[in-house]
């Protein structure tokens, strides 16, 4: 069996309280599968349809290898962790399947079922961004406590959640990988009127990270550019308007009072012939 993923710094040891529900010892149970209720807090809402099919005709030849992790509800189970067996042994037409019942809180089934999640599969970059914001607000947990918590990055917590200022079309591409977490990130440094459609442009052009990044500096450099000019032509309002009445065509300058470049337009050979004539032009 293939060794679970260990994509935090902590594993569910660290989180499961000691000690079960059961006066009589026993740790691992089989109960009715229909009286396991889902997790509300789950953060994984899509899953695999191939896996989980390649995992209920595992279960049909073995069983269920590693129990599920549950709590007591008023109705029988809720479900701490384990949603993909859960769902796999539903397809292969259990109605058993062994659990672990522990007294867990909410903060540590919601904490759990992010771990278990991380640890196997990854997770898109959406549900989890909304697990650690659902730690956040839920729980009144900083962005350090949450780092701490799952074993990552304060600075990787706080990009993640800022994935979800992004708008619900770019998230949904997100959740079903039209575009990569790159791409989001990318997103967010565009302004908000423009992220949707920088979002169709993307996929319409296959473009990939850098493409973004680079499209994106090119637009702020040019946004400058024209910064500059309108401040040149400010500086040089009345410079400008004296040579255009003199010269008779477009002028401009660009630079300071140091140093630049003037540009005076053209339209014709006869017209070059003429401005080249009064540039020339000696005094008697």
């Amino acid at each position: 069996m293939n060794q679970p993923k260990k994509g935090l710094g902590k594993g569910l040891d660290a989180l499961i309280p000691k000690g079960s529900v059961f006066t009589s010892g026993r740790t691992v149970v089989s109960i009715d599968i229909t009286k396991v209720s889902p997790n509300p807090k789950q953060p994984r809402t899509t899953f695999d349809e191939k896996e989980l099919l390649e995992l209920s005709e595992s279960i049909k030849d073995t069983g269920v290898i590693q129990p599920i992790l549950c709590r007591m509800s008023k109705t029988g189970y809720e479900l701490v962790a384990g949603e993909r067996r859960l769902r796999a042994s539903k397809l292969a037409g259990s109605t058993t399947i062994p659990a672990i019942i522990k007294d867990f809180s909410d903060e540590e089934s919601v904490q759990i079922a992010l771990i278990e999640n991380l640890q196997r599969v990854d997770l898109n970059p959406v549900d989890e961004a909304d697990a650690y914001n659902r730690l956040s607000l839920e729980f009144n947990w900083s962005q350090e406590q949450i780092a701490k918590k799952v074993g990552r990055n304060r600075s990787t917590i706080a990009n993640m959640m800022r994935l979800l200022d992004l708008p619900g079309e770019i998230l949904d591409g997100l959740r079903n990988s039209k575009i990569s977490a790159g791409h989001a990130r990318a997103l967010l440094a565009a302004p908000k009127e423009k992220q949707l459609e920088l979002y169709h442009y993307i996929i319409k052009n296959n473009l990939n990270v850098r493409d973004i990044e680079t499209f994106l500096s090119s637009t702020h450099s040019k946004k400058q550019k024209r910064k500059i000019h309108r401040k040149t032509l400010d500086i040089f309002k009345d410079v400008v308007d004296n040579l255009m009445f003199s010269l008779g065509t477009k002028v401009r300058i660009y630079g300071t009072m140091e140093k630049g470049k003037i540009e005076i337009d053209y339209f014709s050979k006869e017209d070059l012939d003429r401005l080249i004539d009064l540039l020339t032009k000696k005094e008697a």
